[in-house]
């Protein structure tokens, strides 16, 4: 059993606004390391835990949480529509014993994924990807939220299961790091958008391209100091990435929601998914950090983090 670790931002506006020369090389250069590190562990599976923008899954029912045994990629922001290489059997496995560990979970035979998962993976894996995966969905946009507890609850019991499997491992964790796009909130909304937020699935091109144009401007806006977004939050971002590295996922108990919203914006919440990812490595023993890398990219309306790691078994 060998586990290894790649937990990332991801931005619907990477590759669409630019950041400038000096920031998208340093980027690129990340992604080759991080691509290195993977290849040279040449995992069996990957479990990817991330969340979800109102593209897949909607408040007609919201999970917590939700393993895909069976899983497409909705296609939203250059990412690639059509199925997933899912490994069912792992996927069921993984949910039994997330259940048996007290945790609830739900399971889809037809998950959606949008750019919260495609995104990462393709980063890692290239696109027309076949590598096995099983993803995990943690809400991180639907409120209301559960304590972060139950974020380490989960990530530890996939990782119980996965280090019982004598396979190379990749988990990879999709989110954050601060930041606050413009994504509709339900108590916020026009009836128009609520009706959307409920069930809007298979969106017209015309409806979807309104959608991407007005994220776009957001984050030319943002990057111009002319929008009115909270800004990125490097101290936060910093916490966030030294609290994992340091080993104890069961220091993030105590964060509290109202936290993370007020120092990280309103989707500070994808950390769930970094979390969960750090939890499931550490329940097979204690872990290192390999490579960390971080920039405020105001373009990207995100603090964009990387971090890879192992378990010091391997």
């Amino acid at each position: 059993m060998t586990i290894a670790l790649c937990t990332l931002s991801h931005s619907p506006l990477f590759g669409i606004n630019d950041p400038g020369p000096e920031t998208l090389a340093e980027v690129n250069a990340a992604f080759d390391q991080a691509r290195a590190f993977v290849k040279d562990f040449d995992p069996e599976i990957t479990i990817v835990f991330g969340p979800d923008h109102y593209n897949g899954v909607f408040y007609d029912m919201m999970p917590a949480f939700c393993i895909g045994s069976a899983a497409r990629s909705v296609g939203d922001w250059g990412t690639e529509p059509g199925p997933l290489p899912v490994d069912r059997t792992a996927a069921r496995a993984l949910a039994a014993a997330v259940l048996d560990a007290g945790v609830d979970v739900a399971q889809s035979e037809d998950m959606h994924v949008d750019h919260g998962i495609s995104q990462p993976l393709e980063f890692i894996f290239g696109k027309g990807y076949t590598n096995p995966v099983v993803p995990v969905f943690i809400n991180a946009v639907g409120l209301p939220l559960g304590p972060m507890e139950r974020i380490r609850l989960l990530g530890e019991a996939i990782g119980r299961e996965i280090a019982s499997w004598n396979k190379r491992v990749l988990i990879i964790g999709s989110g954050g790091l601060s930041h606050d796009p413009p994504v509709p909130r339900l108590e916020e909304a026009s009836p128009e958008v609520i009706a959307r937020l409920i069930d809007g699935r298979n969106p017209s091109p015309e409806l979807r391209a309104e959608r991407e144009r007005r994220v776009i401007e957001a984050g030319k806006a943002h990057a111009a100091g002319a929008g009115t977004f909270q800004e990125i939050n490097p101290g936060f971002d910093a916490l966030v990435m030294d609290t994992l590295s340091d080993g104890d996922v069961s220091a993030t108990d105590d964060w509290t929601n109202e936290w993370m919203e007020k120092e990280g914006g309103h989707s500070a919440h994808e950390i769930r998914t970094w979390v969960a990812a750090y939890a499931a490595l550490s329940a097979a023993g204690d872990y290192a950090v390999t490579n960390r890398w971080y920039w405020p990219v105001q373009e990207w309306m995100t603090g964009f983090g990387m971090m890879t790691a192992v378990s010091k078994e391997a």
